[in-house]
């Protein structure tokens, strides 16, 4: 008798490639159709995936639906890059945190077309515009967490309040990356560095010759 839980594994992960496969198409089109996601048509996206309408639907209630997904899928790497620095681990420090916001830059370059798509949405669906804005509480969270693990090992005073630091780290770096994406890559290394330096020295409030410990 042919195993129920290998059936059901098998069949999640053809979902998985498939869902990949149409997230990837959807980037693709995007980058080189020369036509922004609201022009973007269910058929196209079914026709470059190599699928039918129907079976799209089968994955994805809407192109809405889609984009949640990858919005979703694109904070959960930001986040991943972002929570890998910690002040005193290993590549902490300001050093640390410059090269942490390149790589945040980086990403988000790699994937510009869909944050423009994203942005576009977001300014006449809520659903977009809302999970998109519910993302930051993650990063918001682990600044808190950090911020007081260094307040009670006395590198950072007591007096900064967690949790607006940390909103305003994350929601004041979200508007300096984003007007940063809108144009050449050329200086991302220095606005990186500028950002990092204005936390450390303002909201973690290092002194310039403090170390990473």
């Amino acid at each position: 008798m042919a195993s129920t839980t290998r059936r059901r594994s098998s069949a999640t992960e053809r979902r998985s490639a498939l869902e990949k496969r149409i997230l990837s198409v959807i980037e693709e089109l995007l980058r080189g159709g020369g036509v922004t996601y609201t022009e973007l048509s269910v058929e196209q996206i079914a026709h470059a995936a190599g699928i039918s309408r129907s079976t799209f639907y089968l994955y994805f209630r809407d192109k809405v639906d889609v984009l949640l997904r990858l919005s979703g899928s694109l904070k959960t790497e930001s986040y991943a890059i972002a929570s890998s620095w910690w002040p005193c681990g290993p590549g902490g420090g300001l050093d640390g945190l410059a090269r942490t916001y390149e790589l945040i830059l980086r990403h988000y370059r790699e994937h510009a077309a869909l944050l423009s798509a994203i942005n576009e949405v977001a300014a006449y669906d809520p659903a977009v515009r809302e999970a998109w804005t519910a993302d930051q509480d993650h990063f918001v969270d682990h600044l808190v967490a950090v911020l007081k693990e260094e307040q009670q090992a006395g590198r950072t005073p007591a007096d900064i309040d967690p949790k607006l630091a940390a909103r305003i780290i994350v929601q004041g770096g979200g508007q300096v990356i984003a007007q940063q994406m809108s144009g050449s890559d050329r200086d991302d290394a220095e606005v990186a560095r500028e950002l990092a330096a204005g936390y450390w020295y303002g909201v973690y409030r290092r002194s310039p010759g403090a170390s990473a410990g």
